[in-house]
């Protein structure tokens, strides 16, 4: 479990970094996210997230925390790039992305980031380039079992990033 979260938790960091002040807010409901690694040990993985659109723009503070040194946003027609340089968790990232779609139906963002330093990410060689792909689409309104900030699992396991930040905030520094 510990594992899934760790890189669920890196895909999410290297997705938001990508430019997550500038992107646009998505459609409130439930998204299915599918993220790809090219070159790497890992597997593609697939979540489901309920969002509302105070979970959504918690999600892109959360993986923007740190610092970028550079962030750079260009729109070009229906196609969005990103150049950042961030650190986050003693890490510092080195991305660039390309965003096409809609943030109310289906998305793309294909980033190529490079990591130094920070702890080691399962299935990543330290210092490597990452290429991940990421296809998102809307599948319509949160199931009624379901809340703002719950994050489904490909094993089917359910976290709640809101409960996972107060959590963190509550834990001893």
């Amino acid at each position: 479990m510990r594992r899934q979260l760790c890189i669920v938790a890196a895909c999410l960091c290297a997705a938001s970094t990508a430019g997550a002040a500038e992107l646009p807010a998505r459609k409130a409901g439930q998204w299915e996210i599918t993220m790809e690694f090219a070159g790497h040990h890992l597997p593609a993985r697939t979540i489901r997230q309920c969002i509302d659109q105070a979970t959504d723009k918690l999600m892109n503070k959360i993986g923007g925390e740190g610092s970028c040194s550079k962030r750079e946003f260009s729109n070009v027609g229906a196609t969005m790039a990103v150049d950042s340089v961030c650190t986050f968790g003693g890490a510092t990232t080195t991305s660039h992305a390309v965003v096409t779609g809609s943030f109310d139906s289906a998305y793309t963002v294909d980033v190529t980031s490079t990591r130094n330093g920070g702890p080691p990410i399962p299935g990543m060689a330290p210092g490597g380039a990452m290429h991940m792909k990421i296809a998102a689409k809307w599948l319509g309104p949160c199931p009624a079992d379901e809340r703002p900030g719950d994050m489904m699992m490909g094993n089917g396991m359910k976290i709640n990033v809101l409960d996972m930040q107060k959590a963190h905030r509550m834990a001893p520094q």
